[in-house]
């Protein structure tokens, strides 16, 4: 699947009926597997169509990102592009570890596989985002967020892989919401950051479809409806992590 395409698959639970909801409309097929059809298309920006606001139905977030954020990222984007890469390469190493702890279940390791190549080639385009930028790549100290919510998981399986699979996703649903939200927020200065803007809509597409792998592997291990309430449980400390924030500017303080 291209990072940008007009229809999607994303498997999220089950709905009664098709409905639109900002911008996208749901169409229902087998395995509770709803398409999702964007009618906003972005002027300038050939085979991609974004919608004007995050579907949070469709990411499972319980808040959206506000200004602080977005003043740190004019006051520290350097910092933020870094810590990016450094978000990338963590992600792939989620879905690599997630392997090793659970090799017997054979579709985890397909869908892991591919998702620590997309997270390491996104890697790189990040580290080539910033040569172009004349950023230099180095280490940064981490923000508190990943380990926050790692902390949430329990301990006894199979609770602990539905948790770590869960935990995965929400982060990769905060990860697509930051990512529109940069852009739109780069492309609509006084002077306009487009390549910055083009780079981080086409990254909203793959994170979404993670955010929904990770949600769907869940069910692996537990019944859907005990996935989705763990799911909501988890979206509201999530976004108590958010509002409480940090100073470190980073992709998720």
């Amino acid at each position: 699947m291209s990072v940008c395409s007009v229809t999607s698959q994303i498997e999220i639970g089950s709905r009664s009926q098709p409905e639109d909801v900002l911008g996208y409309s749901y169409s229902e097929s087998p395995r509770h597997c709803l398409t999702i059809h964007d009618h906003n298309t972005r002027p300038g920006y050939p085979g991609c169509t974004l919608p004007p606001h995050i579907g949070y139905p469709m990411l499972h977030l319980k808040s959206e990102t506000g200004d602080r954020w977005l003043a740190q990222v004019d006051q520290h984007l350097d910092q933020m592009l870094i810590d990016h890469a450094h978000c990338e390469k963590k992600a792939a190493g989620t879905a690599l570890n997630l392997i090793f702890a659970y090799v017997e279940n054979l579709n985890l390791c397909r869908e892991m596989t591919v998702i620590v190549n997309e997270e390491l080639e996104h890697f790189h385009q990040v580290i080539a985002l910033l040569e172009r930028r004349h950023i230099r790549f180095r280490r940064l100290k981490p923000g508190q967020y990943g380990r926050k919510l790692n902390d949430l998981v329990r301990k006894q399986e199979p609770a602990r892989a539905v948790d770590r699979l869960l935990v995965a996703g929400v982060i990769e649903a905060r990860s697509c919401e930051r990512f529109k939200r940069l852009a739109d927020h780069v492309s609509s200065q006084a002077v306009p950051d487009q390549e910055l803007a083009d780079f981080y809509h086409g990254l909203f597409e793959s994170e979404a479809r993670h955010h929904s792998t990770y949600t769907q592997l869940a069910m692996d291990f537990a019944a859907e409806t005990d996935v989705l309430a763990r799911l909501d449980e988890l979206a509201t400390m999530e976004a108590e992590i958010i509002a409480a924030g940090e100073d470190l500017p980073r992709m998720h303080s």
